[in-house]
């Protein structure tokens, strides 16, 4: 099981966070000791809208080879959805792949045309935004079309790495990384 969690400059910093750490969890709890994960980037250094320097594993990499792509929003979307480039890399066209973006990032998944047929959610103040890609807009905390799966506002983020959990490695174990977060808050509609 690879993950590839794609950063760039502007991200906001939660967004990654919140998603990573009941992720990355899967391993260092003993779930899934064959889970691999990298930071992709385009650039060898990526800063935060909080000023956090990030350093990629891997730069300009292709991101198909990965079993799920996380997409994280910040301030660097503005300019990111005109990125035909970054688009591009991040429209991955393997089957066995699923993208998963929260925020901002359900509008780089849409200008990079992936949401088209797709039921999206995103942090409701960027979702009339959204409509203009998604061919519906719900204020659901995570929406699941299959291999896009979308998720809400900041906080959104940790909802969605225990999710991700859940699909991965079962409810069981997503309910144990959840109790170890002493996170009580975890819904999806």
């Amino acid at each position: 099981m690879k993950i590839a969690f794609v950063i760039y400059d502007g991200i906001t910093l939660l967004d990654f966070a919140g998603v990573f750490d009941p992720l990355t969890r899967l391993k260092t709890m003993g779930f899934l000791d064959t889970l691999q994960w990298d930071l992709c980037a385009r650039t060898s250094a990526v800063r935060s809208t909080e000023g956090v320097v990030l350093t990629p594993d891997r730069v300009d990499k292709n991101l198909a080879e990965y079993d799920f792509v996380i997409v994280p929003g910040g301030d660097g979307i503005k300019g990111l959805m005109q990125d035909k480039a970054f688009l591009r890399w991040i429209s991955v066209a393997s089957d066995t792949t699923t993208v998963a973006a929260l925020c901002g990032g359900s509008l780089l998944l849409g200008a990079a045309g992936m949401l088209r047929t797709k039921r999206a959610t995103t942090h409701p103040a960027l979702a009339v935004f959204l409509k203009n890609f998604a061919c519906e807009v719900v204020p659901d905390r995570i929406v699941d079309e299959g291999n896009v799966i979308t998720a809400g506002g900041v906080t959104a983020g940790i909802d969605l790495g225990l999710y991700l959990c859940g699909k991965i490695a079962g409810e069981e174990v997503r309910e144990k990384i959840q109790q170890q977060m002493d996170y009580r808050n975890y819904t999806v509609r």
